[in-house]
């Protein structure tokens, strides 16, 4: 990651005083301190969706995408053993200048952790990151910049109060853990201690890469089963193919595949998912939801890049909406619903 202004000029003001109590510094001493200096990164991200129900109301938005700011360091403790901290805003509420300071929009912190990378043990972190279930197996859902109508994977333990594993390679077999800590206050917990803990194994060799993994969804949800979720991912020089499994005991099962075409600085993805609701789900018993997304995104150049997405989701009536009838606000459900949408992000 590049060094911003910003860095350069603390960094500019930090070795003045030192070089005016001593020799002025070699360019070798002062890049060694530039390299010392955390990284600051970002992105602004901006999209245009028209959202429409089949039956029902139709809206078009413009909205910040997911905004984010950050800052990253490692450093050497001792041979073979880096040490590492990160931490990332979001909700930055680009679109509009007063969006964050009320509600959802409110800008929060969206990663935040501190950790110990070990040659031969692999590296242990503490604090808020994507979750061991989220990295290994997750990739369709996590992958579309609007995500409107993705398919939801139905596990519990969120990205907060972690401290997570993830082991060396050996011989391309690389082992992960997490445990979630919640304490008698926390509400993640339900007002009680818990300790929901995920379990994931990464197997990679050549163009193939296998993933299982388990969340024990130890939470107050009402339903303590555990998630499991598989996944295969198969790359061929320009194409990648991906395919998952995931389920829930008294919840649902949900499938995807997607496939990633690149060419040039352009890259295709068409992808499919479905989700089945078990008859004793608390939501959506019975039905059956799936979407087919559509994404074409070009590299305008090393920082920028724009692209439109397409959603089409159908399945049963659980596309909800509110209709007003009356005077008084209804509820109702389709079975059809779409999105369009084109977006920007510039990052650096």
């Amino acid at each position: 990651m590049k060094k911003t202004l910003i860095a350069s000029a603390i960094a500019a003001i930090s070795f003045s005083g030192a070089a005016a109590a001593q020799t002025t510094l070699s360019a070798s001493e002062m890049a060694a301190k530039m390299d010392s200096m955390p990284s600051v990164y970002g992105n602004i991200q901006y999209a245009i969706a028209h959202d429409n129900f089949d039956g029902g109301p139709s809206n078009i938005e413009h909205f910040d995408n997911g905004s984010t700011l950050g800052v990253v360091h490692d450093h050497e403790i001792a041979p073979g053993v880096t040490g590492f901290f990160k931490i990332e805003i979001d909700r930055l509420g680009a679109d509009d200048i007063s969006s964050f300071q009320s509600g959802n929009d409110r800008i929060r912190i969206d990663e935040a952790y501190i950790g110990v990378k070990v040659d031969r043990f692999g590296q242990v972190w503490v604090g808020s990151d994507d979750s061991t279930y989220e990295r290994a197996v997750t990739e369709i859902s996590e992958y579309f910049e609007v995500a409107t109508l993705n398919q939801f994977v139905d596990y519990t333990t969120g990205e907060g109060d972690l401290v997570q594993y993830m082991s060396p390679s050996f011989g391309g077999l690389s082992l992960w853990g997490a445990v979630q800590i919640n304490g008698d206050n926390d509400t993640k917990g339900g007002n009680s201690k818990s300790y929901p803990y995920q379990l994931a194994a990464v197997y990679a060799v050549d163009a193939l890469e296998l993933a299982t993994a388990v969340d024990s969804n130890d939470t107050s949800d009402g339903n303590n089963e555990n998630t499991y979720g598989v996944r295969a991912s198969f790359d061929m020089d320009a194409l990648r193919v991906t395919g998952e499994f995931h389920t829930r005991k008294d919840a649902s099962d949900t499938f995807g595949i997607a496939g990633y075409y690149t060419l040039g600085r352009n890259t295709f993805v068409l992808a499919y998912e479905l989700t089945q609701y078990d008859d004793n789900a608390s939501n959506f018993a019975g039905l059956d939801s799936d979407t087919v997304t559509l994404q074409a995104l070009h590299n305008v150049s090393d920082n920028l890049y724009v692209y439109i997405e397409g959603y089409l989701g159908g399945g049963d009536d659980v596309y909800e909406y509110t209709d007003t009838v009356g005077g008084t606000a209804v509820t109702r459900s389709t079975d059809e619903r779409s999105v369009a949408a084109i977006g920007a992000t510039y990052y650096f």
